[in-house]
């Protein structure tokens, strides 16, 4: 039984590892940490949770984190670098579902993140947590960095053409929309339901953080760097992300033969038939990513529609599913949810 440490477990990703957590048949939580709620029962906070998870939040000093097999960080940007270290040298491995360990280039991640990095000589060993592209490596990580929702849409969307090496990399439009809780557990007035209900706008439309991380995913995917605009978009959903990505072809090719052929064997990646349009509502829960792939009116401009749960397959359903790669468990254990509807 792996021993499971979840540090920040108050907010919505934290609150997501834990339901899907709690019926992991290998996996154990001991440790769920909080400094302002120490003391309170996990269940009070969260009602979901009664008689599945019987423990209380603890401060990190209480919780003995360097004991567990595993400890998440379902923390703001900056905790985990501070903390990795340490447990990384008592030999407990490291989910990180912030940014802290995502991108490679230190002086780009404190660009865009507005903070020196507490451990740069850790970026090495990261391993970026995208299963469907870097799963060998993930199996034998001890450090990872969980994607972000925004790039785990983009990057599963755009996969199997650049792979395939057919499209202008040069002119890539990543138009996405995302729901309020992709914002975090926390009072803004963005997110008030007066304010992002009956209402739809982009924003971050100059530069949104996700934007370095998908770019270098890209280029990855690529051999080098790529031409990306990407628009994030609120929407008045509480969970799902939709992805309208746009590209040219630069040569003739059956796509959808070429999505169903490379994500074949991807448990959490479903293409669907040709002439599809995913809906957010059909993932929610889930820890799956839905894709359809148009050409319309036969031309060169190809239209990949990519949809996830931003708290699942964008966030903690990934995070779990890493954690089963990386103590060589079933890749699906613990994440068999059927999506929710309506």
């Amino acid at each position: 039984m792996i021993k499971v440490g979840i540090v920040g477990g108050t907010g919505y990703t934290g609150v997501e590892l834990l339901r899907l957590l709690a019926t992991h048949p290998q996996a154990r939580i001991t440790a769920v940490t909080s400094r302002k709620e120490a003391g309170m029962k996990v269940a009070e906070m969260f009602p979901s949770l009664r008689g599945h998870i019987d423990i209380a939040f603890s401060t990190p000093e209480q919780a003995r984190l360097a004991d567990c097999d595993v400890v998440f960080f379902a923390t703001p940007n900056g905790i985990a670098m501070h903390e990795a270290r340490a447990l990384l040298a008592a030999g407990t491995r490291v989910i990180d579902l912030a940014a802290d360990f995502r991108i490679r280039d230190v002086a780009e991640w404190e660009k865009w993140y507005g903070m020196q990095h507490a451990s740069p000589e850790l970026l090495e060993d990261a391993v970026y947590g995208l299963p469907e592209l870097n799963r060998e490596r993930i199996r034998g990580a001890r450090l990872l960095a969980n994607p972000g929702c925004y790039p785990t849409a983009v990057q599963l969307g755009l996969l199997p053409l650049l792979e395939a090496g057919v499209i202008d990399i040069g002119h890539i439009i990543a138009d996405c929309k995302s729901g309020v809780s992709g914002a975090g557990r926390k009072a803004e007035i963005g997110s008030l339901f007066a304010e992002a209900g009956d209402n739809f706008k982009a924003y971050a439309v100059a530069g949104h953080r996700h934007l370095p991380e998908i770019s270098q995913g890209l280029a990855h995917m690529a051999g080098m760097p790529v031409g990306l605009t990407f628009v994030p978009h609120l929407t008045p959903l509480i969970r799902g992300i939709h992805a309208t990505l746009y590209t040219r072809l630069k040569r003739d090719i059956d796509l959808q033969a070429l999505f169903e052929h490379r994500y074949a064997h991807e448990a959490f990646v479903d293409v669907l038939p040709a002439g599809s349009h995913p809906e957010t509502r059909s993932v929610r829960g889930a820890n799956t990513c839905r894709i359809a792939v148009h050409r319309p009116q036969g031309g060169d401009t190809v239209v990949v529609l990519s949809v996830i749960d931003n708290l699942v397959k964008g966030a903690a359903g990934q995070a779990v599913q890493n954690m089963n790669l990386m103590f060589d468990l079933e890749e699906k254990s613990g994440l068999n949810q059927v999506p929710l509807l309506p």
